[in-house]
């Protein structure tokens, strides 16, 4: 949620759904991938990149993706993004 209202430029239910998956990790497993789709959203690449390298060094299974992964699309000119590409082995 915190993702598409992000995308779609809701800022307020964004930032609360934010909240709100920030407090469900507390207690619970949330990939750093939703992390970082949430941030690739609202344009903080560095956060995004943070949640990218935390996903890559748990071996998320989710990496497989990272080419085709729509919600990544605006980190793809960033040359961190090709760095972990390369990591990955793309």
């Amino acid at each position: 949620m915190a993702y598409i209202s992000a995308a779609s430029g809701n800022k307020v239910r964004a930032q609360q759904a934010l909240s709100e998956l920030t407090e469900f990790s507390r207690h619970n497993y949330v990939s750093p991938l939703d992390f970082a789709a949430y941030y690739a959203a609202v344009g903080d690449r560095d956060k995004a990149f943070k949640y990218l390298d935390a996903a890559y060094r748990q071996h998320n299974t989710w990496m497989i993706a990272l080419e085709v992964n729509p919600s990544l699309d605006n980190l793809r000119t960033d040359p961190r993004f090709q760095e972990l590409e390369r990591r990955v082995g793309f």
